[in-house]
């Protein structure tokens, strides 16, 4: 019996699937940065890897994409945690450049153990990502970017869109997982055209002074009442044959 047991194997054993993870989630989310100054062969140098064709986006299996998902979308939520405590010990920050008299002193007073106090747990969070990714560019691009791009978002950071095309080799089905707020779609409501007082009364006016639409009304009275007048005629004929 499965009871209890969830995420898929993905036919791997626990210490495989948890560096693919890792290795998914950095590509995922290094591709947000594009780096357009950088050629490929600087790129490569530079340990960047080859430049993502759609930025925030990679392709992957359906099954891997799925569970790729949630993987991601927490250590978002952990950067969103860390924007709001970097946000609030910003305020007991000292304006003085370093090196300043007036920086020692604040360095030396109580404000800076409250601001010391109030950042801890901001570096906490940021190396909890790093334990997860192992990968300082990426964990720079979570708190960065992504945590001021999601800032107001509650959830739903990402995305799982299925592809035609299956992989070539073993015809496995392919998605492609990204991060919202870029190509999104846009409902559009249809609504019926707004007709102004004006135009309707416009409009009975010109039926009613319009002679032929009478005719044609009263001509197709007429003709529904004779047609009703022989079907009634029609089922008299026949109650009087029986």
């Amino acid at each position: 019996m499965r009871h209890r047991v969830r995420g898929r194997k993905l036919g791997r054993n626990a210490s495989h699937r948890k560096a693919m993870f890792r290795n998914m989630a950095c590509s995922l989310i290094r591709s947000v940065r594009e780096y357009p100054e950088l050629g490929d062969d600087e790129r490569l140098d530079s340990g960047l890897g080859y430049k993502a064709k759609v930025a925030g986006r990679i392709v992957t299996t359906v099954p891997k994409a799925k569970e790729l998902r949630p993987y991601v979308e927490k250590l978002v939520t952990l950067a969103k945690k860390a924007a709001v405590l970097d946000e609030a010990a910003q305020t007991l920050y000292t304006s003085a450049e370093k090196g300043t008299d007036e920086y020692k002193q604040w360095r030396q007073s109580a404000d800076w153990n409250k601001w010391n106090q109030a950042k801890a747990p901001v570096v906490t969070l940021r190396r909890k990502a790093f334990s997860i990714l192992r990968d300082r560019e990426a964990v720079d691009i979570l708190f960065d970017e992504l945590a001021e791009r999601f800032a107001e978002r509650p959830g739903g950071y990402t995305r799982v869109v299925k592809l035609t095309e299956r992989r070539l080799g073993d015809a496995g089905e392919q998605a492609l997982i990204e991060f919202v707020g870029e190509r999104d779609r846009v409902k559009k409501e249809r609504s019926a055209p707004v007709v102004s007082e004006e135009e309707a009364a416009d409009s009975s006016e010109e039926a009613a002074e319009d002679p032929a639409a009478e005719e044609s009304a009263e001509a197709s009275g007429d003709a529904e009442a004779t047609g009703d007048a022989e079907e009634s005629a029609e089922g008299d004929e026949e109650k009087a044959e029986e």
